[in-house]
């Protein structure tokens, strides 16, 4: 490997320095309302060895250091730039529910066959369930929110593409959706002028993302593992069959590598992820707490978790005290002067597609990096062929289950137990290079204009 001092020249060119302030948190209304931490996560300090070291405290790394350490009684440590939770895993919508790729099911049964595609649909509702488990076994009150999540028609001629998803998920998983008219939205509290259907997927339930996030991190502590938080890593050195990391305190020597940064990954943080990953903005603001007379006005008083049928797609929720979150994909300036124009963009859809909620004061816009592959499925496994550098990445923009389910893959694959992991090929075949890398700045332009124009159609 060839470390470099200056990381922030190798970022992904998607990316801006200004998106990785590790020394303060974002100003998300979920970390004005999550519980404190508790615990200390004091910087690397001096030279330190074990047997698997994990770069990046969110949800991937969390979720694998738990198994590593509790069931395989590996020796563990965990470097966060930031503090657990810094990154997506602490600012998404927090929708716990079926995700994590952007293809269709009939592309992936085209590329990876029908048994290995309903495995992999199978493996994201056991993901869902594995953050169910989480949670309750380890006393983590992550607000959670049952009912599955409902995509909404965002033009009448959406309605036939509900029927056909409706008959081709019954046909091929075996799983019954409902799809409603309008007036059966807004019998359900679920509508809005510019919605013509839904369908709705009882799998799945809403989340707070930063609460969840702090919990598995109390719980890799209670396991013995050490977090080490403003431990950014500088250098990666190879030696001996043995992996050094240097961070501004001290180095950390390790036989195995997990790299779990997801979309904000520096790319010679292991030379493997070069030009594999496309970071790309989501966005989210939350208004003040509306009153129920302007829920009953708006005609969406539910709390199902929401999102519209665009391929740019907004997703939507309403909070436990009656705040609702908006969310949308777009906008490629992630520099600090990108921020405003962009909160003004959230903020003029809002009004435009829920016009009473869109009146009401917003309190908090943020935002952060999901991460693409260009085969735009999620990757689980190794980065070289001695299998000592091992990644989970790529969640697309649906992170909360699969990242959780992913992480603890990689413990099982890590510790030899490859049939428990039991992963779908789907998950495992490559992690591949998008072709001219670094014009990937203008790729993501190029799709954001022709998403634009598909879902004006």
């Amino acid at each position: 490997m060839r470390p470099s001092d200056n990381i922030e020249a190798h970022m992904p060119s998607t990316t801006h320095a200004d998106a990785f302030h590790f020394d303060h948190p974002v100003r998300s209304f979920w970390e004005a309302s999550a519980a404190p931490l508790g615990l200390a996560t004091p910087p690397l300090a001096g030279d330190a060895q074990c047997d698997v070291a994990i770069i990046g405290a969110g949800y991937t790394g969390l979720a694998a250091a738990l198994r590593l350490s509790s069931e395989y009684g590996l020796d563990v440590r965990v470097l966060e730039a930031g503090e657990p939770g810094w990154g997506a895993s602490g600012r998404n919508g927090g929708f716990a529910c079926i995700g994590c790729h952007k293809r269709s099911y009939g592309s992936l049964i085209q590329s990876y066959g029908l048994d290995e595609t309903r495995r992999f649909y199978g493996a994201m509702k056991d993901a869902v369930d594995l953050v169910r488990e989480l949670c309750a076994s380890h006393g983590i009150d992550a607000w959670i929110h049952e009912g599955g999540e409902i995509s909404l028609a965002h033009l009448p001629s959406r309605w036939a593409e509900l029927e056909e998803e409706r008959d081709f998920m019954a046909r091929i998983f075996g799983e019954k959706l409902s799809i409603f008219t309008v007036e059966e939205l807004k019998a359900r509290g679920l509508w809005a002028p510019t919605f013509h259907g839904g369908i709705h997927n009882a799998t799945g339930f809403s989340i707070h993302p930063l609460n969840y996030a702090r919990g598995l991190a109390r719980a890799v502590h209670s396991a013995g593992v050490p977090i080490h938080g403003s431990s950014r890593v500088r250098r990666w050195e190879q030696a001996g069959g043995r992996h050094r990391l240097t961070t501004q305190g001290g180095t950390l020597t390790a036989r195995r590598v997990i790299v779990a940064t997801n979309g904000y990954t520096p790319e010679d943080v292991s030379p493997h992820h070069a030009g594999r990953l496309m970071p790309a903005l989501s966005n989210i603001i939350v208004t003040r707490p509306l009153s129920e007379a302007e829920r009953a006005e708006q005609g969406w008083t539910s709390r199902l978790m929401a999102f519209d049928t665009r391929n740019l797609l907004h997703y939507f929720r309403l909070l436990p005290d009656g705040r609702f979150l908006f969310g949308g994909r777009g906008g490629t300036d992630a520099s600090d002067a990108g921020a405003a124009p962009m909160q003004h963009h959230m903020t003029a859809t809002l009004r435009r597609m829920f016009p009473v909620f869109g009146a009401a004061d917003i309190t908090h816009f943020w935002r952060g990096f999901v991460c693409l592959a260009y085969d735009l499925v999620p990757y689980v496994g190794p980065l070289d062929t001695e299998k000592t550098v091992w990644t989970a990445i790529a969640y697309h923009g649906n992170g909360v289950a699969m990242a959780t389910y992913s992480g603890m893959a990689l413990a099982d694959l890590i510790a030899g137990d490859p049939k428990r992991a039991n992963l779908p090929s789907v998950l495992t075949r490559r992690l591949a290079r998008f072709p001219l890398a670094g014009l990937r700045p203008l790729y993501l332009k190029g799709a954001y204009l022709w998403f634009n124009y598909q879902d004006g159609r």
